[in-house]
């Protein structure tokens, strides 16, 4: 295993970069992985990352050794101070992964239940959409041009390993894709008249959920075939778009068990 002392180490200089800059993550298409329940969901999900880095601290620690045996037994050693520099968690755990972010081919059509998700900006918030839409069964995520990246660390760390069983596809035109999908479009709205609790959400449906300040955008809510709203009968004016669309998937599953 090679060991890094120095921050002027060309190698710790590319791994800083990729920590700090979201366009360099986007151009060499790799991301880093940080901590013990991210690599180990990436393993088991994907396989060998490309790289394991990890402190001279974490070493003591049996589940670090055990990723880096499952990885092939290397990593790299980095002092860690120099650990701390690359990790986004108060607390690390002593390895990050380097691993090259997934890339999914959009099909010329577009079938099967999926969530939709316009110029959403909040990483924890997407962080949390995945995480639920995972759970819930929902393996494709199609995101706006304009949203945050999927992969970006406080995303991946929001959603706790949910990314790998996902099918996340970026940068879309989500109006254009509209004309592309073989299902029914639901958007979510303040103002509609039809419940999500009385709306058929089974089969193939595409829920739509838009920015946390704006909503969906008029163009996109056009093309949709219904609009639904979560009933709230206290004081608050609208829901956080994580905990929106939690509801909404969650009835979905409450309607399939039904069936």
């Amino acid at each position: 295993m090679k060991v890094i002392t120095s921050a002027d180490n060309v190698r710790f200089r590319n791994l800083l970069k990729l920590a700090q800059s979201s366009r360099e993550r986007k151009h060499s298409g790799l991301s880093l992985l940080d901590g013990v329940h991210l690599v180990e969901a990436y393993q088991r999900h994907l396989g060998r990352p490309d790289e394991l880095v990890v402190t001279r601290s974490g070493l003591d620690s049996s589940e670090v050794q055990s990723l880096i045996s499952a990885a092939g037994g290397d990593a790299l050693i980095l002092a860690d101070g120099l650990f701390r520099q690359l990790s986004s968690v108060a607390t690390p755990t002593g390895i990050i992964a380097v691993v090259p972010t997934p890339r999914v081919v959009m099909p010329e059509r577009l079938a099967g239940a999926s969530v939709w998700l316009e110029d959403i900006q909040d990483p924890g918030n997407l962080g949390s959409i995945l995480r639920s839409a995972s759970a819930a069964g929902i393996t494709t995520i199609c995101l706006s041009m304009r949203s945050v990246h999927a992969w970006s660390p406080r995303v991946l760390r929001a959603g706790m390993g949910a990314h790998f069983a996902l099918q996340i596809i970026e940068g879309l035109d989500l109006v254009e894709l509209a004309d592309r999908y073989d299902g029914r479009l639901v958007a979510t709205g303040l103002n509609a008249k039809k419940t999500v609790y009385d709306t058929d959400l089974r089969g193939d449906v595409a829920l739509l959920f838009g920015n946390e300040g704006a909503g969906l955008s008029a163009a996109l809510g056009a093309k949709a075939q219904l609009e639904v709203c979560i009933p709230m009968p206290g004081v608050a004016e609208s829901l956080n778009v994580g905990a929106a669309a939690a509801i909404c998937l969650f009835e979905r599953v409450r309607q399939l068990r039904a069936q």
